[in-house]
């Protein structure tokens, strides 16, 4: 699952020069994942940086339709 910046993000670039796959980009309003490209830093580092860097804690990974569910209930 793709990481995923929410709209709260300040577009302090902590987390661009992190992502060794540059799926990070600047949306319309906020930095953006392509989520084709992130792969959460598997065969980069332990886990995703971007998450680790991110001085506001707006950086989470993407839940599937079935986690997302089953967290709800």
């Amino acid at each position: 699952m793709p990481a995923v910046i929410d709209v709260s993000c300040i577009n302090c670039d902590m987390c661009v020069p992190e992502c060794p796959n540059e799926a990070i980009s600047m949306g319309q309003r906020h930095y953006e994942v392509d989520a084709a490209l992130c792969t959460e830093c598997v065969g980069y580092y332990d886990k995703p940086t971007c998450i680790a860097v991110c001085p506001i804690d707006c950086i989470d990974l993407a839940q599937s339709d079935a986690r997302r569910q089953s967290s709800d209930n």
